[in-house]
């Protein structure tokens, strides 16, 4: 597997019957907690357990777009796929 759309058809094919039952609001809830630990990570400096709450990040995230109907490569391509959607440029150039 290598694209974004695969990882997120894994994910529905995995969790969709789970997480629809749970619902998207509680859901976000938990891409918000594993958001929390990998900030935690972070903070410790802690690779290996960065490495995995960066996994599990995405894998919520991608769980609560399913719920959401959004297709999360469709998005990107079309909101970053130029560039920066600011100032439409590969090394952005925005000012901070």
């Amino acid at each position: 597997m290598t694209g974004i759309a695969e990882f997120q058809t894994l994910m529905r094919r995995t969790y969709y019957e789970r997480d629809s039952t749970r619902g998207a609001h509680a859901t976000a809830l938990w891409l918000a907690s594993e958001l929390g630990e990998f900030i935690d990570a972070l903070i410790k400096e802690d690779e290996m357990r960065l490495k995995e709450e960066a996994a599990d990040v995405l894998a919520w995230f991608f769980s609560l777009c399913n719920l959401l109907g959004v297709n999360v490569e469709e998005a990107f391509v079309e909101r970053y796929g130029a560039g920066c959607p600011r100032c439409c440029r590969t090394l952005c150039t925005c000012s901070m």
